[in-house]
């Protein structure tokens, strides 16, 4: 088990099949698209289905380009802030639905959670672990007030997975860096039964030092340098929030990937949403270094470095 580290072998994305944009918003919010847009960059979102459903449709998704069977993986890694159930843990309804025999646990820490759950999946490498299913999956939703403007406006509902393998060598994550400031966490929150509540003035300013701090500590700890970054998979918040981050770490923004005008913010599932699309339009090659980074409630942070292909 010495030197082992963990390669991506296939990814997948789950949707709802509905889609909301923005005018359909403005019929009963007071708002409109160019409003919207200017301000987060969303033209709609997909709404719809269960946490447990869409992780599911991109665990299976995953699994297929992966080439694997459900009973050739070791555990599935399930990020989200909202589970199907409180109790049990919604990786449970995932690990029988696709039919995988190892363990599951869920992973919450809002938004950074599947670079969270991506982390501690290289960690269960190292120490033994052959195939693993990591999975950012959300129903926001379902805890939204949708006669709220400042919140309905943004969420969205998704998933995203990646079957993680075990190599010989290095693997893929060159360093990582995860963060957390619980004296933060009523920036944004959703109590038992209620809906989710947001300050975006505070969370802006906060989430854009921590993701360029952890992200330059993370390009540091890799042995690189912002210029040598070819590809940035930001957590998908506001489009602002990605320019701004971008320009402090003088990286071009058109090196990020912008998922957020289809899907707007899917917290755990944006960032695996996004790595899906930077592969499915071949953005993303062997060799190249990519950054993944978000931040979210607790709050929390997460920035990791990989190198693609191992």
């Amino acid at each position: 088990m010495i030197g082992r580290g963990g390669v991506i072998t296939g990814y997948g994305i789950g949707l709802p099949d509905k889609v909301v944009t923005n005018d359909d918003l403005s019929l009963t919010l007071d708002t409109n698209d160019a409003w919207i847009r200017e301000r987060t960059g969303i033209r709609e979102r997909r709404i719809g289905g269960t946490t447990s459903g869409l992780a599911i449709e991109a665990g299976l998704a995953a699994l297929k380009k992966a080439g694997r069977r459900p009973d050739e993986i070791d555990a599935v890694i399930l990020a989200t802030t909202t589970p199907d159930q409180i109790v049990p843990g919604t990786s449970a309804t995932v690990q029988d639905g696709i039919g995988i025999t190892g363990g599951a646990f869920d992973v919450n820490a809002a938004c950074s959670g599947f670079v969270y759950a991506l982390t501690v999946a290289h960690g269960m490498i190292a120490i033994g672990a052959e195939r693993l299913l990591v999975i950012g999956a959300e129903t926001l939703s379902k805890i939204t007030d949708w006669d709220e403007r400042s919140v309905s406006i943004l969420v969205g509902d998704g998933a995203g997975a990646v079957v993680l393998e075990a190599v010989d060598g290095p693997g893929q994550l060159m360093s990582y860096k995860l963060g957390a400031d619980g004296s933060l966490r009523h920036l944004l929150k959703c109590d038992h039964g209620g809906y989710l509540y947001m300050n975006g003035k505070e969370i802006f300013r906060k989430a854009v030092a921590v993701v360029v701090e952890s992200a330059q500590q993370a390009i540091a700890e890799a042995g690189l340098t912002p210029d040598q970054i070819d590809l940035v998979v930001p957590h998908q918040a506001n489009l602002r929030i990605i320019s701004a981050a971008c320009q402090r770490l003088g990286i071009p923004e058109e090196k990020a990937v912008v998922v957020i005008d289809r899907y707007g913010n899917t917290s755990s599932a944006s960032i695996p949403l996004a790595l899906a699309d930077a592969l499915d339009t071949d953005r993303l090659q062997a060799g190249q270094h990519v950054l993944l980074t978000g931040f979210g409630g607790g709050m929390t942070w997460a920035s990791a470095v990989l190198k693609w292909g191992g």
